[in-house]
């Protein structure tokens, strides 16, 4: 996993809606593995923290667990056979870097039964990492640490 820098400024965080413990996760595996092309899932793990400049009535909700601003954290790709199921990937990401509140997901498809080289999966990793800092999120996945699907709008 590659660790980002924790001083980001990310953008205000959404209303999050917790699906119960669909199978999302598992789906999103199969998924990507019946593709006819090679795919890379890409993965960004973010929190919400508060913002430099937060209103009292901003710091209020984010001490009741509400709003406050998305900061990317860390990122990875791995091939959908490289991770067994979400409590793998929590795993890993636990291994590796900081505590974090929501794990966004993508998937980058490969061309002519070759998977993407490194440097179009550094590039769709640091596209998607700027996504989730500038809160342009609604293209992605986005599960929670005990892999429930969450739908933030």
């Amino acid at each position: 996993m590659t660790l980002r820098g924790r001083k980001t400024r990310g953008t205000a965080c959404r209303t999050v809606h917790r699906m119960n413990h669909s199978p999302h996760f598992r789906q999103l595996l199969a998924a990507a593995a019946a593709q006819p092309e090679p795919q890379r899932l890409l993965f960004v793990f973010a929190a919400a923290e508060l913002p430099d400049n937060a209103t009292p009535e901003q710091r209020e909700r984010f001490q009741s667990g509400r709003g406050g601003a998305l900061a990317p954290l860390m990122c990875v790709d791995r091939a959908p056979k490289e991770i067994a199921d979400f409590p793998a990937l929590v795993a890993e990401a636990e291994r590796a870097g900081p505590p974090w509140s929501v794990v966004f997901a993508a998937s980058l498809s490969g061309q002519a039964g070759r998977q993407p080289d490194k440097a179009r999966i550094d590039l769709a990793l640091k596209t998607m990492v700027e996504a989730v800092r500038d809160g342009r999120i609604d293209g992605f996945a986005a599960y929670g640490p005990q892999g429930e699907f969450l739908e933030i709008g």
